[in-house]
């Protein structure tokens, strides 16, 4: 595998994964696996949550996918080390800047900000029915998402928290 191929699909992978974070998150934290999720839309002082063991499958099957491409497929390697990359900016997003676990640190402008007010707004529904931003590096406008956070609390779809829309 040449050097070029190597980083387009470690790119690929990498970009990839926002896609498949976003459908994990909607179909999955959001849905059968509500019971590990949750705890992360409640309060609590915990150091962890049991939301972090999706960091743990998640990180256990990229292990594997770094095993196997060693073993036998280039490409699975460097594919391995998108999704690694993938998992640090997550961590340092979402766990570090958003949720403040490892710095405090509140962004009063640009992108950054914009993620920090997307992923709060996730925040503001009650329960795992409906909701917004389910990705974690690509934001929509915060104002885009709270007229969606209303048209679902008037729908029915999602219980609201007031404060947010």
């Amino acid at each position: 595998m040449t050097w070029l191929e190597a980083i387009g699909v470690t790119l690929a992978a990498l970009i990839g994964m926002e896609l498949f974070a976003w459908y994990a998150h909607k179909y999955i934290m959001h849905g059968w696996g509500w019971g590990w999720h949750r705890d992360h839309h409640e309060p609590h002082d915990n150091m962890f949550e049991k939301n972090d063991l999706f960091a743990v499958v998640f990180g256990t099957i990229n292990a594997a996918m770094y095993i196997f491409g060693a073993l036998y497929w280039d490409a699975l390697w460097w594919a391995a080390l998108g999704v690694n990359l993938y998992g640090v900016i997550y961590a340092f997003i979402h766990d570090g800047l958003v949720h403040q676990r490892f710095f405090r640190w509140v962004p009063k402008k640009g992108y950054a900000k914009r993620l920090v007010q997307a992923h709060k707004l996730h925040h503001a529904t009650i329960g795992k029915e409906g909701g917004v931003s389910f990705g974690f590096v690509f934001a929509r406008d915060p104002q885009k998402l709270k007229a969606d956070l209303k048209a679902q609390r008037e729908a029915g779809t999602a219980v609201v928290r007031d404060a947010q829309v």
